[in-house]
């Protein structure tokens, strides 16, 4: 019906002179860092399936959008993480270079694609910034690299592409919103860069239609998309793959064949068919009956998991926490009482050890903790000095992009860092001083725990309440299922053939010929001549019922 009325003209049937696209997907490895932050999506993702965590603090859209940050550079979780030589972002910056001096005589141009990370020009990290940088270090001059961003009005964008179209701008970047439809740079086009996907297959063509168009003097352009291998790209390459699969179908220049297998689970038994043509009110209550029954047992089902796992609580839970609890509680005793006994003298400093120098000044001690975060690889665990009668180890936290510095006595304490010198001896300070407040909450939980304990107790080992409703409703559909002849279909299809049969023979003598049938009596003719369905079908779809 679409073919119809939609005037469909695609790339086959226009044959417009457009150049060779060559297609280059550059496959980079993830660094530790990477492996480890895709790793703890999994986890946000199950936390958020299980509906642990509030929506205000984490969903699944940030989770995507982290991971496709993951998937472009690391420094886009946390500045403090190190530029990984072997990330796409470097690969592409090396393939930029080549071709930029390459095709220096003809003044060939390029355009990247990058629809996060957008330059913000105040100081922070940005993939766009960290590309001219390099570029520029390598030897591109400054003038012949552009951002689609800095051309903010009309008369500036047709300006900048006045520049690219007769090379005085070789590299453009800019993202798919703001480079894409309506962008006619193609007159020297050689190569275009993917350095992210987004989620429409229109969006990919968009980017590539700025080089394959017609205009361009080149007879063989290059595509590459870069893809971070075990990590969201592969997952939204996947995406658009299946999303173009299904409009390929229907916007294309031949005759689509279409088929739908997925109405396999609404398709009715012969028997229903014939129970219903015959206005069968026992269909109508069969139909309710399979809705309820289902909802019973998935209510029952639910029961019967909820009692095992207070049984399992009983057993195993309640008994491990009130352990850890407790032990908890004395940890978080001797802490307090190691904080008590190395306090700041007045007006100054208790010192910190780092890397295995003392420092008396706190500015120094921060420095030298940053001084750690740039150089030391944290993955595992990096073991940075002491303070106050505390092991410091510095971590770096995938799940939540963040430098941590454990401090460790009995107990272990997490401290989130950042860039601020002085701002990190402070979080220290008050990870120390908040220890009594964790003793508190270690108490309360212990009560809480008792309580919770009691409570499962009293519950473990009752019935289902809706016990009787389900067994009265299973019983009664099942008596249906054998009147309705559901698998065998040998009474309820002899009983509907006679019924067909009487019909007939009175059709026959109201009309004095013989010739004359009902229409009722001659689908149930036909239909008595369809072989019944075959027992495995019955079987799948009444447990899918």
């Amino acid at each position: 019906m679409f073919k119809k009325v939609a005037d469909i003209k695609t790339s086959d049937q226009l044959d417009l002179p457009v150049p060779d696209a060559k297609f280059e997907t550059v496959v980079v490895q993830p660094s530790e860092y990477q492996k480890e932050m895709v790793q703890d999506l999994s986890e946000r993702a199950a936390k958020v399936h299980a509906g642990v965590v509030d929506s205000s603090e984490d969903n699944m859209l940030c989770i995507t959008s982290d991971g496709r940050k993951i998937g472009l550079d690391q420094r886009l979780m946390n500045p403090l993480l190190p530029d990984d030589p072997n990330s796409k972002l470097n690969a592409c910056v090396e393939n930029v270079f080549r071709i930029w001096q390459d095709g220096t005589p003809d003044k060939v141009t390029q355009l990247l694609f990058c629809d996060m990370s957008t330059p913000k020009n105040d100081g922070t990290f940005n993939v766009y910034d960290d590309i001219r940088k390099k570029l520029e270090a390598r030897g591109v001059p400054h003038e012949e690299i552009a951002f689609i961003h800095d051309a903010d009005t009309e008369a500036k964008k047709k300006e900048l592409f006045a520049k690219v179209r007769n090379g005085q701008v070789r590299v453009l970047l800019g993202s798919t919103q703001k480079m894409g439809a309506g962008t006619n740079v193609q007159d020297r086009l050689i190569a275009v860069h993917h350095l992210d996907v987004g989620w429409r297959p229109a969006d990919l063509t968009q980017r590539n239609g700025r080089i394959i168009r017609q205009g361009n003097r080149n007879k063989e352009v290059q595509i590459y998309n870069y893809v971070t291998e075990g990590t969201f790209d592969a997952y939204l390459w996947q995406t658009l793959e299946n999303k173009q699969k299904f409009i390929s179908q229907v916007m294309t220049s031949k005759s689509p064949v279409r088929s739908c297998d997925d109405v396999d689970e609404q398709t009715l038994s012969y028997a229903e068919v014939k129970a219903l043509c015959a206005g069968d009110s026992r269909i109508k209550e069969k139909m309710d009956l399979d809705i309820d029954v289902a909802k019973l047992k998935v209510l029952k089902a639910d029961f019967r998991s909820k009692q095992y796992r207070l049984e399992d609580q009983l057993l195993k839970y309640f008994p491990r926490e009130m352990e850890q609890q407790q032990s908890n509680i004395e940890g978080f005793q001797k802490d307090v009482e190691t904080v008590a006994a190395h306090q700041h003298p007045k007006d100054g400093f208790a010192g910190m050890t780092v890397a295995g120098k003392t420092y008396m000044e706190k500015a120094d001690a921060g420095e030298a903790i940053l001084a750690v975060c740039k150089k030391a690889n944290a993955v595992e665990g990096y073991p940075l000095g002491s303070y106050r009668g505390f092991q410091m180890e510095l971590s770096f936290d995938s799940f939540s992009r963040e430098f941590n510095i454990a401090l460790k006595g009995n107990m272990t304490h997490r401290v989130p860092i950042g860039s601020d010198v002085r701002g990190n001896l402070i979080r220290l300070d008050n990870a120390l001083n908040n220890i009594p407040a964790k003793l508190e909450q270690a108490q309360v939980k212990m009560e809480t725990l008792k309580q919770q304990q009691e409570a499962a107790r009293e519950e473990v080992g009752k019935p289902f309440p809706q016990e009787d409703e389900l067994a009265e409703k299973s019983a009664r559909l099942a008596e249906l299922d054998a009147a309705l002849n559901m698998e065998n279909g040998s009474p309820a299809e002899r009983e509907t053939a006679e019924t067909g049969q009487e019909s007939e023979d009175r059709e026959e003598r109201n009309s004095g010929t013989g010739e004359r049938r009902s229409v009722l009596a001659d689908l149930k003719q036909k239909a008595g001549q369809v072989p019944p369905p075959r027992r495995e079908s019955d079987r799948s779809r009444e447990e899918a019922l």
